[in-house]
């Protein structure tokens, strides 16, 4: 039994790792991201057991994701490896040393055939928490009917539901995206969103106003990631925020799948909210500290790392 049951689009990634564009000959790493299974290996490095369902090619890139969640601890049992389409690629350049490009191979590949019969009904009744974002139901309509499906399982056994906002406007228009994404919120127990996210779905205003609008629509959380800044949540109308930490920032992608892998493992270790802000902004700068999206997440015992003055360990 998992403690959270998450589903979505995982690629292939291929990462350059110089400075500049690609090129004949350019060093690279393979690996692998998606936001979901991002925030899956978050979990598991912090003890918990988490799931991810999803459709890969049954194809080398294809092992390589499943091999490396396996690694991770991520229960993969729910992942369908697809025959007649390949799994998605990532290729990441840093095109100058202070900006990332990143392009997506995606359409109609394996990750967009994702449906409703992939979802495991009994794994998500039986799990704490199903965890989703927009950038799934963006991908197909059979993705976007996984998800509602997925969501009404988890509402009607009573598991708390956490929504990811993630808007990526590659995949749709923000009319599109509102549309949808409202009636995920007002399904949802838990809602992760960051400021411009979040105008997608209400009217906009101070941080504060903006949770309260969110909230209004029906889920107890609202969290509001701010980037540098930290984060704020609105938990049964109270505030709470927390400055971010101070790091140097080597790859910012991740981040906010870092931190909603903190936040999460807090509430399943039923922490106060300030708590809960605190260790999803100390995941969140693990995650820029390190090349990669997933790569530099912390354990458990290394949550502290980041508050001592000290450089070096011993």
């Amino acid at each position: 039994m998992a403690d959270v049951v998450t589903l979505g689009e995982t690629m292939a990634l291929v990462a350059a790792t110089g400075t500049g564009p690609f090129a004949v000959g350019s060093p690279a790493r393979i690996s692998f991201a998606g936001a979901e299974s991002n925030v899956a290996i978050g979990l598991a490095r912090l003890g918990h057991a988490a799931a991810w369902v999803g459709r890969l090619g049954d194809d080398p890139l294809g092992r390589v994701v499943v091999d490396g969640l396996r690694g991770e601890g991520v229960e993969v049992s729910g992942v369908r490896l697809e025959t007649s389409a390949p799994t998605g690629l990532i290729l990441r350049e840093h095109r100058t040393a202070d900006r990332v490009r990143v392009s997506y191979y995606r359409k109609g590949l394996a990750g967009s055939l994702l449906a409703p019969e992939d979802v495991p009904a009994s794994a998500v009744r039986e799990a704490r928490v199903l965890h989703v974002t927009g950038i799934t139901p963006a991908l197909s309509e059979s993705c976007r009917s996984a998800v509602r499906h997925a969501v009404s399982v988890a509402r009607e056994a009573g598991v708390r539901v956490s929504l990811d906002l993630n808007y990526r406007a590659s995949l749709w228009s923000r009319t599109s995206a509102a549309a949808e994404l409202a009636e995920l919120v007002k399904l949802s127990d838990v809602v992760f969103a960051g400021v411009d996210e979040a105008a997608l779905v209400v009217s906009g205003g101070f941080n504060e106003q903006v949770a309260e609008q969110l909230a209004s629509l029906g889920p107890r959380e609202v969290v509001l990631k701010l980037a540098a800044e930290g984060a704020m949540s609105y938990v049964d109308g109270s505030a709470t925020t927390a400055p971010g930490l101070s790091v140097t920032s080597v790859d910012p992608v991740g981040a906010g799948d870092a931190f909603v892998a903190g936040y999460l493992s807090a509430l399943l270790d039923e922490l106060p909210p300030l708590d809960r802000l605190r260790r999803g902004n100390a995941c969140g700068a693990f995650a820029v500290s390190v090349a990669g999206d997933w790569e530099g997440l912390p354990r458990r015992d290394e949550l502290a790392t980041l508050a001592s003055s000290d450089n070096v360990g011993r």
